[in-house]
């Protein structure tokens, strides 16, 4: 990857974007994970207005740590960049004193944990309307087009995606570059949307050099039965997420009625 043209090419987009939708810049929000930290550099680096958004619900402590040094570092670095903090625990918690939590404990805690995610989607319109911003998406190939790994009109709810044709390997090559604080480098990857640590590779089984193996081979048309031991497990655990996922990556199906009925 020439890893300077891409970064360029992001760049001039997301401005040329903004310029001919006529807003003031981007909002973002801030996980402490790698692909916050490189979306929200490249969205500092057009010279555009950007509002870095710290949404903590339950959060944990390496996740709420590693954002506070990016936003420093990124503030230390760039004029145009702004930030603060809403702490959504409160309303949360409130949200679950008004629901049913009744239930198989696992559903009820990935409903739950979706809701996070909405409660930040909710969060970052409030404040791009407010500032007249664009909410910048920071999915990546794998984890949009690939597995599918995150909330439908949750952080999948944005205004456009900058890193979403990049896989995962070329967002940390990229973060290299614009010189991403190492504790975020460093970092297993994760959604944070449980209040712990677990790590996405936790969460889906395979890790994303695994995954992004497993894309390749897909978009190549090979089948699980053309692998064997651990490479049969991890393409059986793609296929399964890309299947299940499949309604977050395609347009909302629309009930056409024929034009002789209306």
């Amino acid at each position: 990857m020439q890893t300077e043209k891409v970064v360029d090419h992001i760049v001039n987009w997301l401005k040329d974007y903004a310029i001919n939708a006529k807003v003031n810049g981007f909002v973002v929000g801030i996980s402490g994970g790698i692909d916050s930290a490189v979306t929200s550099t490249l969205c500092a680096k057009t010279g555009l207005d950007v509002l870095c958004i710290e949404m903590p619900i339950h959060q944990a402590e390496s996740h709420v740590s590693r954002a506070h040094e990016h936003i420093k570092q990124l503030k230390s670095r760039f004029e145009n960049v702004t930030d603060t903090r809403t702490d959504l625990t409160p309303v949360f918690e409130e949200f679950k004193t008004e629901v049913s939590l009744e239930g198989k404990q696992t559903t009820v805690d990935m409903a739950l944990a979706n809701t996070r995610a909405r409660l930040r989607m909710t969060t970052l319109y409030y404040y791009a309307g407010l500032k007249g911003l664009l909410v910048a998406g920071t999915g990546n190939k794998v984890e949009d087009f690939g597995v599918g790994f995150y909330t439908k009109y949750g952080d999948g709810g944005v205004d456009l995606s900058p890193i979403a044709d990049l896989l995962k390997s070329e967002v940390y090559a990229i973060g290299s570059f614009l010189n991403v604080p190492d504790s975020i480098m460093n970092a297993a990857p994760s959604d944070g949307l449980f209040g712990d640590a677990r790590s996405d590779e936790d969460q889906i089984g395979a890790s994303y050099p695994e995954l992004e193996w497993a894309m390749q081979m897909d978009e190549n048309g090979h089948s699980e039965a053309d692998f064997s031991d651990r490479k049969k497990e991890v393409f059986k655990i793609y296929k399964r997420y890309n299947n299940s996922n499949k309604h977050k990556m395609i347009p909302i199906p629309i009930c056409e009625i024929p034009k002789d009925y209306k």
